[in-house]
This record gives structure tokens, C-alpha cells and sequence, in this order.
């Protein structure tokens, strides 16, 4: 079945683009209707901390009365809006429904709408979120696992980490080495394997060459693949080739070249 949230619900009725990640904020300033549609269909919170791990990435934590109601699950996302009804998806390392509180990592690159929010984020502002709702099932994974992505993967993999989930081996494409490992030892992250990307995606090869290896050494049962569409691809092509079911393969791209904030 379909599944569309609220927001994509109201967008696709009053004939308003919902918005992704990297998209011009829309120009009109939200009416009555639109006002009235995220008052009723988003959970406010208060920012009680901005975390600056790293020159690109902030952990942000917020808490609020209207976020104890929800069971929170790995692999869920939320949508946080950055201007009409455009909105950033963003990945909860957590969530406890009895102080009300959740933290989400955002990896601010370049300069678009959601960035420019994010690094006005400070303790004390008010903000508004669609959902959680399901993005990734990982309620079942086989262990040993893999996930594989990049700097648009890390809170997934906090979330992961964080939850007792088992034994999860990490594999990450990212732009730089130093910086992400000192981002995911802030996480509570050290055990991650590192490429850095090169000119024309050259360090594809050497990706497929290390979970190759990681398959073959750790026996691993579950394979999670997210972050950039083209990795994704050319990993599940290379886990079919080595034997790997389709079953067990878990993907979900986050971004592709030319577009972004698929999810």
C-alpha cells in the first residue's frame, strides 16, 4: 500500500509542491489554510541543545509535551518544515516518549533553506515536525549486519548503535576521513569502515572490494544500504553477484546526483 504522510496528503490536495530537501523555499508566505494545516498535523518541541561536532554537522535536541505520545522505532524518519510547506527529512537517533525528548543529526552542506535553519537552530527555539513515520523496517534484522552509507546515514547508524540491535558492522563512502571519524566517535561510532569519495565515483571499486571482504570475513546475514542511489546500486549489484538473497537486502536512497532529499 501507498504511504503518504499528512503533509504529502494536504500538498497533493490543495495542489501545493511538498517540498525536499535542497529545493527553493516556496516564495508565497503560508495563509490561513496553510497556518491552520501545521498547527494540527505537526508536534511542537522546544531545542534545548546545538551540539557542533564538526564543521558540517550539529546534533540537535529537542523535548516537548506533544512528543510522549509516540513508540519510536529504528529506521523511522521526521520532516521537519523549512518554510511553507516545504520540509527536511531527518533520521531521530532517539526518542523517549517519557521526558518527551529526541535528537536528530543534521549534515549541513552547502547552502540551501534547511541549512540555514538548522545553524539558526539555539536552545530555546520552537520548532514543529511532521511524523515519526516509517521509512526503514529494521524492527527484525539478522545479525550480523551491514550498513552501508555516508554522511546522510550517520544519525541511522546512531539510531542503530543505540539501540542494541547487535552485531553491525558499518561501511561509509564520505568526503572526508578525518572529519567523519571524529563525527562518529562523537556518536559512539568506532568501529566504522571509511572510503573517501573520489573524482567519478573511482572509489566505487574499492567500496565493493571492502564489503566483499566484510561479507566473507563476518559471515553477515542483513545488508542495509542507504545513502547516494548510484552506490546503492552498484552494492546491490555486487552482493547478487557474490550470492547474496534479494530478501536480504534493505535499501533506501537518501539522495541521487541532481536531486535531493529523496526521503
Amino acid at each position: 500500500m501507498l504511504q503518504i504522510s499528512s503533509c504529502e496528503w494536504f500538498a497533493t490536495l490543495t495542489g501545493w509542491r511538498l517540498l525536499k530537501s535542497g529545493d527553493a523555499v516556496l516564495s508565497k508566505k503560508p495563509g490561513f489554510v496553510e497556518a491552520t494545516f501545521l498547527k494540527y498535523f505537526t508536534r511542537k518541541a522546544k531545542v534545548t541543545s546545538v551540539e557542533v561536532l564538526s564543521e558540517h554537522f550539529r546534533l540537535v535536541t529537542l523535548q516537548g509535551e506533544e512528543l510522549k505520545d509516540h513508540v519510536f522505532a529504528v529506521g523511522q524518519k521526521t520532516q521537519i518544515p523549512i518554510g511553507g510547506l516545504s520540509a527536511r527529512t531527518f533520521t531521530p537517533i532517539m526518542w523517549d516518549n517519557v521526558l518527551g525528548r529526541t535528537k536528530f543529526l543534521a549534515f549541513c552542506h552547502g547552502d540551501t533553506p534547511a541549512v540555514r535553519l538548522v545553524n539558526a537552530l539555539k536552545e530555546g527555539s520552537d520548532i514543529a515536525m511532521f511524523g515519526p513515520r516509517g521509512s526503514l523496517d529494521l524492527g527484525s534484522l539478522a545479525t550480523p549486519a551491514l550498513l552501508f552509507g555516508d554522511e546522510t546515514s550517520f544519525g541511522l547508524a546512531a539510531s542503530l548503535s543505540a539501540s542494541g540491535a547487535g552485531d553491525v558492522a558499518f561501511l561509509f563512502e564520505v568526503t572526508s576521513v578525518t572529519e567523519a571519524k571524529a563525527v562518529l566517535a562523537a556518536l559512539g561510532i568506532a568501529n566504522a569502515v571509511l572510503v573517501e569519495r573520489m573524482t567519478g565515483d573511482m572509489h566505487l571499486d574499492q567500496l565493493e572490494s571492502q564489503m566483499a571482504q566484510m561479507v566473507e570475513a563476518r559471515r553477515l546475514k542483513q545488508f542495509v544500504l542507504t545513502g547516494k542511489s548510484v552506490a546503492i546500486q552498484r552494492l546491490s549489484r555486487a552482493l547478487k553477484a557474490q550470492g547474496v538473497a534479494t530478501a536480504a537486502i534493505k535499501a533506501k536512497a537518501y539522495w541521487a546526483p541532481g536531486k535531493t532529499g529523496l526521503d
